[in-house]
């Protein structure tokens, strides 16, 4: 089992632009959050198997932690 996060961008047309940090390139597109997970899960389902042909290393996320700062400037 291997462990992802993902980015969704809320795009200024509509729909959301979805990327994976931990594997470089690995960025899709859906029409709404549900199908832009849909297609996150379908892209790295792809890119994991094309590592897996060619004999790469498959990393993931299960040893990242990740957290949001809020900062108020003045």
């Amino acid at each position: 089992m291997y462990t992802y996060k993902i980015r969704l961008y809320k795009e200024a047309e509509g729909g959301f632009t979805v990327s994976v940090p931990a594997l470089p390139g690995c960025i899709t597109y859906g029409e709404d959050v549900d199908d832009a997970i849909a297609m996150a899960k379908e892209a790295i389902e792809l890119y994991i198997e094309e590592l897996k042909e060619r004999g790469e290393a498959i990393p993931d996320d299960s040893n990242t932690l990740e957290y949001s700062l809020n900062l108020e400037l003045t």
